[in-house]
């Protein structure tokens, strides 16, 4: 199975990810672990992409297209993969498409997480994390045993800069901008599926699974399409 999941930021996007990795033992790929393994070598793109990380720009997207067509070097993803974060506009998802193409691959799914802005906002500012051992806590889902410390060392909590809602409603304009046609973009492809992200990751879980049992269906049984 070659799936891409994509959604606005904090849907759990990458809970879900890691979930299916281990249900249907196929990778689970995003770009920011790319990028880390990359910038772990000594190879000549990495030192492209660092040019860009250590001045805190973003990583443009031709650069990015290399990256990830690098990342099938490896065999892991050529039995299937979960990415997770790529592409994030249509300028990638066309180049990526190039690419399978090319490479006589094809996307066999691509699920969308759908919540409102709303929804988004609450779910991410009420995240508070310890500075000292990195536990992460909600005030409203997952409260610590006493308020504003960590259970771990008592440590008062913080709310990291990403988590407050005026920086979440930048990320949140940036979706809308640039990643949230990607879902006009593969439902013309026809591989798109649309589940509620605002559900506990039980039944997020069991939405997905669903799916991808259904179409694992299908294409085994191409003449009942």
């Amino acid at each position: 199975m070659r799936i891409i999941i994509m959604g606005p930021p904090g849907v759990g996007k990458g809970t879900q990810a890691t979930m299916l990795q281990s249900q249907f033992n196929i990778p689970h790929v995003s770009t920011g672990d790319i990028f880390r393994g990359l910038l772990r070598t000594e190879d000549s793109i990495a030192d492209e992409v660092r040019k860009y990380l250590d001045q805190g720009l973003l990583v443009p997207d031709e650069l990015t297209n290399r990256v990830v067509e690098k990342r099938f070097e490896q065999d892991d993803v050529k039995k299937g993969f979960i990415f997770d974060g790529y592409p994030r506009n249509v300028f990638q998802a066309e180049a990526f498409s190039k690419f399978l193409e090319d490479n006589n691959y094809e996307i066999d799914l691509v699920i969308n997480f759908s919540a409102s802005d709303k929804v988004i906002v609450e779910r991410l500012s009420g995240r508070r994390v310890c500075p000292k051992c990195g536990e992460t806590y909600h005030l409203e889902t997952n409260k610590p045993k006493v308020d504003n410390l960590c259970d771990n060392d008592q440590t008062e909590l913080i709310q990291r800069e990403d988590d407050k809602p005026a920086t979440i409603l930048k990320r949140l304009a940036i979706y809308h901008e640039q990643t949230k046609p990607l879902v006009n973009y593969y439902e013309k492809l026809g591989v798109l599926k649309t589940v509620d992200g605002t559900g506990n990751i039980e039944d997020t879980n069991k939405a997905i699974t669903k799916i991808i049992g259904d179409l694992k269906w299908l294409l085994l049984n191409p003449k009942e399409k």
